[in-house]
This record gives C-alpha cells, structure tokens and sequence, in this order.
C-alpha cells in the first residue's frame, strides 16, 4: 500500500439503494448528493460475487486485521429480500474461512421484519440494529411513511420481535439521531424500555453551510439535550452501552473511540454502492454533490488502491490535519475534531472545528467530570450457540473468544492467590503495576507457563524464595512493555532469571548482588561497583542472555518457547534451549504448516490463530511429530516437529481441539465429576487469608472470579 494509507476493516455494502420510509432527516435523499437516483435499486449479483471476492482479497493481503466488519446498508437493505441477504452472508463467508473472522452486521428502520427474517438473520449471525427516535411523538416528528403516517407501532414490534429470547443473538440494539426539540428523558425511557444491548445516540448531519438551528437564548443544546440523557444512564446504573458517552470515557483512558464522530484514529471505513461504485463514508453525502466520490469501482480496482485515494489519506493525520482552533483545544485527543463531515464550509473544504464544536465540547466536559461507577465483574460463560459451535468441532468467533476471556480471568485468580500466600514487595508491585498498567499485565500474564507456575506454587512445590522471584521477574517484564521505570534485585543464589515473553538471563555461580532494571529503552542489568549495563554488555562479568524467539504465523508472531523453567508441565520432556539452525527449521516447517493450513482446512484456521500463542519444543521420535498439552497452560502447544508441514498443520489442529477442551473444563463440569480444573482450583483460592493484600488489585479480583466460577 502506499505510505500513509491504513487498511480497511469496516465495509459498508449498499445492497439496496431505496427506502420504504421517507424521513425528513435523511442523509441519502435530503442532502446535497443525490446520487442514489442514477444508482440501481438492488445490488446485482455480479456486484456482489466481485465485492465479496474484493473484501476477502483485501483481508488476505493484510493479515493484521484478523477480523472486518460488513454492514449492509441502504435504502433500507431488507428490501433486497431474505434470499439475496442471506446467499450473500454465505458467500462472505465462504470467502473469509481461514482469511480473518467476519463480524457482520446490518442497519434497518425494522418495517420488514417478521419471524421468518428473524431467524435467517440467526442463522446467519447478522447482527442486526434497528433506528428508532425515541417514543412515538419523537419518532415519528421525522421517521414516517411516504403517505405521511407514522413508523412507530410497527418499529417497535419489529424491536420486541428481535429482541425476544429466539432472535435476540441477532438484536445488535438501536440507533437514535438526536431532535432537541424531543424530550431527552421521555426519548431515554422509550428506549431503555425495549431493554436494547446498546443504543447509540447521533447527532443530525449537518455542516457549516447548512448548521443545526441555533438558539441564541439557549446555546448549545444538543450538548444540554445529551448531558440529560447521559445523567439519566448513569442513574438507572448504565443498563446498557451507549456508545457516545462511552467513546469519551476511553478517549479519556487513552483508548480508541467506539465511533467515527469522535478521536484521532485514521479511517478505516469504505462504502461499495450498489452499483458497484467505491467511495468514501456515506455522510459526505451532506457535504456536496459527489463528495464521496473516489472513482473506483470493485469491478476494476482494489480496495488497496482505493485506500490510496486523497479523500481516505486526508483524514490519517491525526491532530495535524485538524484545524488550528481544533489542534489548540484541550479535548482534541477526546473529541478529534468531531464527525469530519460535520467540518464542512463551502470556501475552505474541512479545515473548520465541527459545527457541532461546543456541544462536543461541553458534553465532554461534563461526561469527564461526571463519577464512572467500578466495573462490574460478570461471571465467564457460553451461549448455547457458542457452545453448540465447539461442540461441532471449530467454535464461533464470539465462542472462541469467550474461552479466552475466561482463561484471562483464571490466569488473574491464579497470580492474585499466589501474591496474597506470598506477600511482599514483589507482590506489591506487582499489584500495583496492574493498577497502572492494567494492558501491560494482561499482556504479560498471556504468557501459558505462567499457569503451570502458579498452580505449583499454590500446592507448595515451588519454594517460597522461588516463587518472589517469579513475581519480581513478572513485574520487571510488565515494566519493559509499559515503558516504565522498575528495579528488581536478584537473590544471590539465583543462576537464571526469566522475563516472560522477553529472554532468560543466566548468571554465574557466585556472581555477587545483581538486579534487573526496565526503563523506556529497555532491560538493563545492575552490578556491583559499577553503573547498570545492558545485558548485552554484561557477558564479561558472567551474565548471558537468551532472548525470547518466535515464529511468523498469519501477520504476527507465535511464542517458541525454550527457556522457561516450567514448561515442563506436558506429558513429553521439554527440549533444551535450541540453536540457531534448528530455530531456522522451525520457522520455515511453520510458515509451510500455516499456509497449509489456510489452504486445506480454512475453517480449522480461526481457531488456531485465536487460542495458539506459544510452542514448546518437546521430545519425540526422530521425524514422527507429536503434540502435547498442558493443563494449566492455555494456548501452549507442546510439539515435536515431523518432517512435512502437512504433518505438523494435523498437530496444531490436533492440539488446539485439545485447548478449547480444557478451557471448556475451567467453565462447566463436563463429566459431572468432583475432581475438574475449576474445582481444584478454587480450592487453592479457599486458603488464601482474606487481609492478604487490602487494595482491590489482583487478589480481590482473583476471589471474586473464583466465586463466580465456583457458582
């Protein structure tokens, strides 16, 4: 791609170009681009076929998505019928198996839907929201019929239909532009009535030449208008996610936004008419006749070659493409300049604050000064359809990540058992990195031995000394991924000191005090009599390191992992620290195996690329392969290499079926019996002293998860 340009993940399919509303506010047919009158009605097959095989394309040749969202779009896409729908989601599909998960999504005003759409939008997991204004008065001010009636009886009996327990799997949630001449608290209720997973609230497209009404008297109203809803949210204890107010709450975290109207982040979203026509975000529609428009079309071009345009480059700068008053606002990180095409005057393109400029700015405000309630912890579990979809062999994307999430939560009970037995300054800091730094110790604690460590520790087979070695070692990795200052001094008789997902540092016999020091640039080592050196300095004074390796699998890497003193938790011996031409064996046999694997068993390669994070090389018989697990280190593979890479692919799908077994024993007793992994663990958790650690770090979380499990 050309310098500068950013991958699309988000694509817009407009499968039907007319509506069976006619709502006044409408972006498509009652702004300045009115080029859905020369556009078909339907997209044709040939479209379909060529953007489907462009999309896959696209994902292929950027692997570092691992998943994209397809929303279809119109006109009101339920239009295009229940078959068209539903062949083109099996053809997405179909494409994307072994590329990157599909996320798919649709956007409808609900008039359509009935029982039997409904369950094709389940059985082809199209995740579906529906726009609703509000109450009766406030939807129907502009969401009516041709004929001038209203839409809201029959929205929300689409909406009740949808979000029943038969459909409700489908039921994305709904989706309200704002109208302050609407009651807020009276819109807030109608909504939260139909007990939606999510609402998100929109501000009317407009722009510089054409602004929202102004009320001299009363400024800033939409502001006023959203600040009411969002304290009514709060009040009712946030029921469900609102994906405005919590846009800014992660902007302030230092997160991504949730939505294209607020945050720096470049655009990754391309619309496909239905005429086949690549362009830009469809908002751009309010700007000016064709201002979407970027000349390609799916039949011709790439999507690579459409990132490429000016309109899609002009929008990845981040804060240097803003206007000056934006650049110098103290919520520019937050707010990013609101919606670009809400930036929009006629004599000077976007170089212009967003016409909504102070709304933005006093709902954030207000949002930042606003008390955010303590997360609530809410027991791991699987749908049936998630459960059913492991039980027949793969397992859905939102399957396959629960099972992470899951073992995510084990892995924190785990170490907050092993701090609160080992209290200490390791165990402090550690616990207080993970307030700081709570991506970095997530990130850390990814590391599958750590498991198998700390179920030995908490059954007493490693010793005490050891094991605040091991949360020292621990803290000093968390420090080097934050970037963050830390010190941690080895015990004298340490020999080697291991840095999950860094290297092992080897030390000699008698080698004096040593510590480990992580700042900004890096790990370096502290010795007696003289200034910290970098490990790679340090070999003269006894000290070797080994860093960590790693093997190149889908756009990013899998652990190999032959330095960790306890990956010995599989059924075969670990092999020994490898050299570098049987590293170079494994690198080549894997990139071979994975691309066999995306060749001839796609649907086998989600799984893989979700729960595969490290290898141990372990013994075996000379050229026969073998795989092992182990229990308590989820997403290791213990693997003796074969000689073919279609032998090894057969070993990585063995192993992973195994993992998502034995993650599924963490969740449910599946045999009914009294002796399975959650319960031998929750056991460690009953004899951790209640007053171990005061603050609400990983100790108190790793309770409260054993709890839930437990129930």
């Amino acid at each position: 791609m050309t310098a500068g340009t950013r991958a699309f993940r988000q694509f817009v399919l407009k499968v039907h170009s007319r509506c069976d509303l006619a709502c006044d506010h409408c972006y498509v047919y009652r702004h300045a681009d009115q080029s859905w009158r020369r556009r078909p009605q339907v997209m044709s097959d040939e479209v379909a076929t060529a953007v489907v095989s462009r999309i896959a394309e696209h994902a292929g040749a950027h692997p570092e998505l691992g998943r994209v969202h397809v929303i279809l779009h119109g006109g009101e896409p339920l239009l295009a019928g229940r078959e068209r729908l539903a062949r083109l989601a099996q053809q997405l599909r179909s494409a994307l198996a072994g590329v990157c998960e599909l996320d798919l999504r649709m956007q409808t005003n609900g008039l359509r839907l009935d029982e039997d759409l409904c369950r094709m939008l389940v059985q082809e997991r199209i995740s579906t929201g529906i726009s609703l204004d509000g109450d009766r008065a406030a939807n129907d001010r502009h969401r009516k019929r041709a004929n001038g009636t209203g839409s809201y009886e029959a929205v929300v009996t689409a909406v009740r239909l949808i979000g029943s327990p038969p459909y409700r799997s489908a039921f994305a949630g709904l989706l309200c532009t704002v109208d302050v001449r609407n009651d807020p608290a009276a819109v807030y209720d109608a909504l939260a009535a139909l007990d939606p997973p999510r609402v998100d609230f929109l501000l009317p497209h407009a722009t510089w030449d054409r602004p929202p009404p102004r009320d001299a008297a009363a400024p800033a109203a939409h502001a006023r208008w959203l600040i009411t809803v969002h304290d009514r949210w709060s009040a009712a204890g946030r029921p469900f996610p609102v994906r405005l107010f919590d846009s800014i709450e992660a902007g302030q975290d230092g997160q991504e936004s949730f939505t294209e109207s607020l945050g720096l982040g470049s655009p990754d979203l391309v619309v496909v008419e239905t005429d086949g026509e690549i362009e830009q975000a469809d908002w751009l529609k309010t700007a000016g006749h064709g201002a979407p428009r970027t000349g390609f079309h799916v039949l011709r071009h790439t999507f690579d070659e459409a990132a490429a345009h000016p309109g899609f480059l002009a929008r990845s700068g981040g804060a240097d493409a803003l206007s000056r008053q934006c650049r110098d606002c103290s919520v520019v990180r937050i707010c990013g300049g609101g919606l670009y095409g809400h930036r929009h005057r006629s004599d000077n393109g976007f170089d212009n604050p967003s016409v909504y400029c102070e709304d933005l700015f006093r709902l954030i405000g207000h949002v930042l000064r606003s008390p955010r309630p303590r997360p609530v912890r809410r027991p791991h579990t699987l749908t049936a359809h998630g459960f059913d979809s492991l039980a027949a062999g793969d397992g859905s994307g939102d399957a396959l990540r629960a099972l992470v999430a899951a073992e995510a939560s084990v892995r924190r009970m785990l170490l907050g058992a092993v701090c609160a037995r080992h209290p200490g300054p390791e165990a402090s800091a550690l616990t207080r990195l993970d307030r700081h730094r709570p991506r970095e110790t997530a990130e850390t604690l990814r590391h599958p031995h750590l498991g198998t460590w700390a179920v030995r520790s908490l059954e007493e087979r490693v010793p005490p000394d050891a094991v605040r070695q091991r949360l020292g070692e621990i803290a000093v990795a968390v420090a080097l991924r934050a970037g963050t200052g830390f010190r941690f001094e080895l015990p004298e008789q340490a020999l080697q000191a291991h840095l999950p997902g860094f290297g092992r540092l080897t030390l000699a016999p008698g080698h004096g005090p040593v510590a480990l020091v992580a700042h900004e640039g890096g790990l370096l080592t502290a010795v007696p009599g003289g200034k910290p050196l970098p490990v790679s300095e340090s070999a003269p004074l006894g000290i070797g390191w080994e860093p960590a390796r790693h093997v190149p699998a889908w756009g990013t890497t899998i652990l190999l992992e032959d330095g960790d003193p306890y990956r010995d938790g599989f059924p075969a011996e670990p092999e020994p620290r490898m050299d570098e031409a049987a590293h170079i064996r494994w690198i080549r046999l894997f990139a071979d195996a994975t691309a066999h694997l995306r060749a001839r068993h796609a649907h086998r390669a989600p799984g893989v690329r979700a729960l595969l994070t490290a290898c141990t090389p372990v013994r075996g018989a000379a050229g026969q392969g073998a795989v092992a697990v182990d229990p308590h280190a989820f997403g290791a593979l213990g693997l003796a290499l074969p000689d073919t890479a279609q032998a090894l692919a057969g070993l990585i799908v063995e192993g992973v079926q195994q993992v998502k077994f034995n993650a599924l024993l963490d969740l449910f007793d599946l045999a009914g019996s009294d002796v399975s992994t959650e319960g031998l663990r929750s056991a460690y958790l009953d004899r951790v002293p209640a007053t171990a650690i005061p603050d609400d770090g990983l100790t108190a979380y790793g309770r409260r998860m054993a709890a839930r499990l437990r129930g």
